[in-house]
């Protein structure tokens, strides 16, 4: 019988904490108790999982005491405040927001990557940003075998990225279009920048604020963190991010840049055997990734997999997952059950 866990979810009642439950029990997560944190203000209200009703208690740095793992999704001050404070008293956090992603102490984990590297916590695990995972987790079986030498990427993300507030205001957005009022914008493309454009009939390129450098801080995370996990400190990484009115499920166009000599059916081979990955690649009946049609499923599929015109070394690549699940609560629960499976809980 598998070991059982005491098990903490702060932010259940977000898009990514409710996913984080389904994942719970359709993997059948050995669980001996749950409880569910939020802030004072939800404190008391009924959350129901897997056909029971529990009652919300307010995170608190005493609310851990006893557990064993604590699954973070409540936003970053959130996390900073209370992580350590779990941590201290026992639980392993495992963290999906991006405070303590690039902390030298704290591992940055997508198990198919770099499994070995959750031995190191102290405490607190630190989930990737939800592009991140599903790209990494696509180019770590090529890099093993051929090399990787440099990455290009260019996302087109769901607007299930910015939380259940930004879904809606999509759905808004498309009715007022419909009925030829005028259309609200109050979230995106960053809740907290000066401008906030319509979703519904557009494409945004810009995720989070700008920094200093012109890249804004969602592309910042793709580059700093590909390196982290990777490994791969001075790996040429460069990224645009841009917001699609898509409910759920990241695409990606993905070029690298190979050490070895390969072919496009060498790279199909490899995918075809990588953990996590399927292969959805025939352009003979228009065969490939769409997130439509990924949402709701676990793995990262790849796709539209071509040699560069100028490069033979040149590979582009279409990623494509479900942000709230592999890029989310999946990977959070995957790290959990990684680290049952390694004795590190």
């Amino acid at each position: 019988m598998a070991k059982e866990l005491s098990v903490a979810i702060v932010g259940a009642t977000g898009a990514v904490g409710s996913k984080m439950k389904e994942q719970l029990i359709k993997r059948n997560f050995p669980i001996k108790n749950i409880k569910f944190l939020a802030s004072a203000r939800s404190a008391g209200k009924d959350i129901e999982f897997n056909g029971q009703r529990y009652k919300i208690e307010e995170a608190t740095p005493e609310a851990f005491e006893g557990v064993d793992v604590a699954l973070f999704s409540a936003g970053g001050s959130v996390s900073a405040k209370l992580a350590p404070e779990a941590a201290k008293r026992g639980a392993v956090v495992i963290d999906n927001t991006s405070h303590f992603r690039m902390h030298e102490e704290v591992p940055l984990v997508v198990p198919e990557v770099n499994r070995e590297d959750l031995k190191k916590h102290k405490g607190i695990i630190a989930n990737p940003n939800c592009s991140t995972i599903q790209m990494v987790a696509a180019l770590q079986p090529i890099r093993e075998k051929f090399g990787l030498t440099r990455v290009i990427v260019s996302t087109y993300q769901a607007v299930s990225g910015s939380g259940v507030s930004a879904i809606e205001e999509l759905r808004e957005q498309s009715a007022q279009w419909d009925a030829g009022k005028n259309v609200e914008a109050n979230i995106l493309p960053a809740k907290s920048d000066k401008k906030h454009y319509p979703i519904a009939r557009n494409v945004i390129p810009q995720i989070d604020v700008f920094t200093d450098n012109g890249f804004t801080y969602e592309e910042m995370k793709m580059i700093n963190e590909t390196k982290k996990i990777m490994h791969m400190p001075e790996l040429p990484v460069a990224a645009t991010c841009v917001r699609v009115p898509v409910v759920s499920g990241h695409s990606e166009s993905v070029y690298i840049e190979v050490e070895q000599d390969a072919s496009v059916q060498d790279i199909f081979d490899v995918l075809r055997n990588a953990p996590g990955i399927v292969l959805q690649d025939d352009i003979t009946s228009q065969d490939y990734p769409m997130p439509l049609f990924v949402e709701g499923e676990d793995p990262v599929y790849v796709g539209r997999i071509r040699q560069d015109l100028a490069n033979k070394k040149g590979f582009h690549l279409w990623i494509v997952a479900d942000n709230l699940l592999k890029g989310a609560a999946l990977n959070s629960i995957q790290i959990a059950e990684a680290m049952l499976e390694d004795n590190l809980l």
